[in-house]
């Protein structure tokens, strides 16, 4: 019978403790390895950029000035209120923009989703044709339209055509009363289709057999919809809801191609605002004061979007 010597025995487990912290730390390392790019990458421009943001939003810099900036405390957020009109218009610019655009688009897009998601012949084609303004650059797209809206354009000339010459149309783009409306109408054309795709990855998700079931049961095709359909398309609800609100209340590239926040305000949105107060005007101070309040408004109407559409016990 061989007896281990004590030395021995007890060198095992710290030689096994030794090595499995060995492994540990080379795993550690080559884990913040693997990480180390994204991180870089959101800290150079996502955590800097709003910290500077919020540290330029209480001072009075400028883009380009000789003066060092100064804190000016809350300065910002109460000219934003109460001495920029244009910022107020640019408020319920973006709101009524973001409360058309919401609701149609989202119910446009499923409308678009239920058609395409029957098994008939040619679905694919217009599957593709829905989706072929979403693929198109949102710049060519706007500068399109910009022709097509000008009061020798062919939306004028349709409605000539159409009416007879009773009507010839307007200069949409130009006249404040018809202008947003117009960016409005092109928005949820160029941006439908991509919520069409997403309504249809919903509507692919739920088991025929429900359906299968429902019309045993002599469930009307409305009635299927809305017990069968609309319920299994609640978390696709909730998402399109979502980036629809988000992407209404950026709008930015349409204005700025379109109307550069013309006529007379009338398309300004708060984004718009920002970004020529703060590389227009060079008033950087100004417009991270505007951004920090856009910032704040979004969360908010996300927070309270994401209550009301959540599920319920």
């Amino acid at each position: 019978m061989t007896v281990t010597p004590p030395t021995v025995a007890a060198e095992t487990p710290r030689r096994s403790l030794r090595r499995f912290r060995s492994i540990r730390g080379r795993e550690t390392w080559a884990g913040m390895g693997m990480v180390a790019p994204a991180a870089i990458l959101l800290l150079l421009f996502l955590v800097i950029p709003v910290i500077l943001a919020f540290t330029l939003s209480f001072t009075n810099a400028r883009l380009i000035s000789p003066n060092p900036p100064r804190f000016v405390g809350f300065d910002n957020f109460i000219r934003a209120f109460t001495a920029d009109p244009v910022f107020v218009q640019s408020i319920g610019n973006t709101a009524l923009f973001a409360l058309v655009v919401v609701p149609v688009q989202a119910g446009l897009g499923l409308a678009l989703a239920v058609l395409v998601n029957r098994k008939l012949r040619g679905t694919t084609f217009f599957r593709v044709v829905f989706f072929v303004p979403v693929v198109t650059s949102i710049v060519v797209v706007s500068i399109l339209w910009k022709f097509l809206y000008q009061e020798d354009g062919l939306i004028n000339s349709m409605i000539d055509a159409v009416t007879f010459g009773l009507w010839s149309g307007t200069d949409w783009l130009n006249d404040p009363q018809t202008a947003l409306g117009a960016i409005i109408v092109m928005s949820i054309w160029q941006a439908v289709g991509f919520h069409m795709i997403i309504w249809l990855s919903g509507l692919q998700t739920i088991p025929e057999e429900l359906y299968e079931a429902a019309r045993m049961d002599g469930a009307s095709p409305w009635r299927q919809f809305t017990n069968v359909t609309w319920p299994g398309l609640r978390p696709t609800m909730v998402f399109v809801l979502v980036t629809i609100t988000i992407a209404a209340l950026g709008l930015f590239v349409q204005i700025d191609v379109m109307t550069q926040g013309g006529p007379q305000g009338a398309t300004s949105t708060v984004v718009y605002h920002a970004v020529r107060k703060g590389y227009g005007q060079q008033e950087i101070g100004y417009a991270a004061a505007i951004s920090l309040i856009f910032f704040v408004a979004v969360l908010l109407i996300a927070l309270i979007q994401r209550r009301l559409t959540r599920e319920k016990d």
